[in-house]
């Protein structure tokens, strides 16, 4: 069963499930998700947890003697089974589905997981798991939608925002959500209840904003000029490396024009995804997106002036490299 982040408190409500599976890529929202589970399991009488963290030397016969063992404090037992690299391996993935097809009654199984790709997802140990288990995807808003995950948590301490304001805090903590977290939380110390004014909010919230490569993709493919530029400002600020950002941006152009060039062919943009092993559906929306604003010459001059950059790069051309970043970003975001 799967179950959206927002359905997770009325579910809490009930009799627990027997079997949980939380991932995502954003660890705030998985550690909350765990600990309403472990504050529900422990009010249904689930007196004892055991924590079992997977890595390197795991011996996974530790899980059913763990299952097996009666709790100390003769009430029920919760396992925390926490796999940080989504990857359990052959011998893991056979527990597990052993584990699952035997869940032994009087215990409450939570499994941890990381981000996971379309290829463990097709996995049989984690059918087992969706098959038996409530599954809890949590993943970071997407910068669209973070404004309105700052509201909803605002709203909790019973505190609002105007939209400019509720922007200002997404440009400061863009790709950091602990610190969004954090920031809200300082709010509420910092204020009382009730409207918040942009002023209160610019004085209190700091810059702490974690650029990375990846949100730069997502900007050019966006088409948003200006988020390009802020993104390339804070790598340069952090000192990232000139030649991975040219990697991203390039491979990112190439995509983009042998994607273009089988559209142009008549190739349906399905089968041209499945060549190019891209099976993320938001990816797919978003290249299918960037294609209908690009051009194939477009798309030839992008990926010629990323030779130039590399050839700056390395010291064999004249030029400022963050400047001719910008201009290729701004060509391939342009609209």
């Amino acid at each position: 069963m799967n179950l959206r982040p927002d359905q997770l408190p009325a579910q809490l409500d009930k009799p627990l499930a027997p079997l949980w599976v939380l991932h995502g890529n954003e660890p705030l929202l998985v550690l909350e998700a765990a600990d309403a589970i472990r504050a529900s399991a422990r009010r249904q009488g689930y007196v004892e947890r055991e924590t079992l963290v997977v890595g390197q030397g795991f011996r996974w016969e530790s899980l059913t003697m763990a299952a097996g063992n009666m709790s100390l404090f003769g009430g029920e037992k919760l396992i925390d089974l926490r796999i940080p690299t989504g990857k359990p391996g052959r011998e893991g993935g056979d527990a597990l589905q052993r584990y699952v097809a035997a869940h032994p009654a009087g215990v409450l199984t939570m499994i941890t997981l990381p981000e996971l790709d379309w290829a463990t997802r097709k996995t049989a140990w984690f059918k087992a798991l969706a098959d038996r288990a409530i599954l809890i995807e949590l993943n970071a808003p997407e910068r669209e939608r973070l404004p309105a995950w700052l509201a909803q948590r605002l709203a909790v301490q019973k505190q609002s925002a105007p939209a400019d304001a509720l922007a200002f805090i997404a440009d400061h903590v863009e790709g950091n959500l602990l610190a969004a977290h954090q920031e809200i939380l300082k709010l509420g110390l910092l204020h009382t209840e009730g409207a918040l004014t942009l002023e209160q909010v610019q004085d209190a919230v700091l810059n702490v904003a974690r650029y990375d490569i990846d949100k730069l993709r997502q900007a050019v493919l966006d088409g948003d000029p200006a988020r390009c530029a802020r993104l390339l400002e804070g790598l340069r600020g952090e000192g990232a490396a000139p030649p991975l950002i040219l990697w991203a941006l390039a491979n990112e152009a190439r995509t983009l024009a042998s994607l273009r060039a089988g559209r142009d062919a008549g190739q349906p943009l399905a089968a041209l995804f499945k060549g190019e092993r891209i099976f993320d559906n938001r990816r797919q929306q978003a290249l299918g997106r960037a294609l209908d604003r690009l051009t194939q010459p477009g798309l030839r001059a992008a990926l010629m002036h990323a030779a130039r950059i590399d050839r700056m790069i390395k010291g064999l051309a004249q030029g400022n490299v963050w400047d001719e970043f910008l201009q290729l970003t701004l060509r391939l975001a342009r609209r």
